[in-house]
């Protein structure tokens, strides 16, 4: 079995729970790995955090240009032509991360899955969709992009849900992170959405409402 590649932290020894965090277009695994220590997670957490690297691939929106890609992005209008065949392809690879994570010996009900931008697209595809309970989905500066298409899983059908989104964002605006709030909400699932005043990336407040959420559903106080 091929696995994506990946860098790995864990924030103590043995593992009982992990988050499988995607980064976004043109980014790697790296990108999100300075959070970590800034979310201070208890001392006493063992958590095993995933940053997966997606595949070089040629990108529409930017000329053909091969970058790191989840999938192509078709046009500018984000969330409404995307290679939908190379998204499901990105989806199976993160549900095989979280397989491995399984066979490591952490129960899916203690797996976050996390995503930024069109890794978030990926990480909503891939929770709704596994068949077996996670413990929540975390969607940053991202959007609906399945939304037409997606057959759910009802092992997920009572996932919590956090989106979260700068009203400022000049790549993905507010409006479609909204909307795909909007949808989960009509599919029946325990979703929150807030914003914040930034543009296409992350802020301090964010970050702490992230370790506030993952302590509670992790059970990490």
């Amino acid at each position: 079995m091929s696995y994506l590649p990946a860098v790995e932290l864990e924030s103590g020894a043995e593992p009982d729970a992990a988050v499988i965090w995607l980064h976004g277009l043109g980014a790697d695994g790296h990108d999100f790995e300075p959070i970590v220590p800034e979310l201070q997670l208890p001392r006493r957490a063992a958590v095993r955090f995933v940053f997966p690297h997606a595949p070089q691939i040629p990108v529409t929106i930017n000329a053909g240009y091969r970058m790191p890609a989840w999938y192509d992005i078709l046009d500018a209008g984000i969330d409404r032509k995307v290679d939908l065949p190379q998204l499901m392809a990105s989806a199976n690879a993160v549900a095989r991360l979280v397989d491995r994570e399984r066979e490591r010996g952490v129960s899916s009900e203690r797996i976050v899955l996390a995503g930024f931008s069109q890794g978030g697209a990926v990480a909503i595809q891939t929770a709704l969709t596994y068949p077996a309970r996670l413990a929540g989905l975390m969607g940053l500066s991202t959007y609906f992009a399945t939304r037409e298409t997606i057959r759910p899983h009802a092992a997920n059908s009572a996932l919590q849900v956090r989106i979260f989104h700068g009203t400022g964002d000049p790549m993905v605006p507010e409006s479609i992170g909204r909307r795909g709030y909007e949808a989960l909400l009509e599919l029946g699932y325990d979703a929150v959405y807030k914003t914040y005043p930034m543009a296409h990336g992350v802020c301090q407040e964010e970050i702490e409402d992230i370790a506030l959420w993952l302590r509670r559903i992790l059970d990490l106080d």
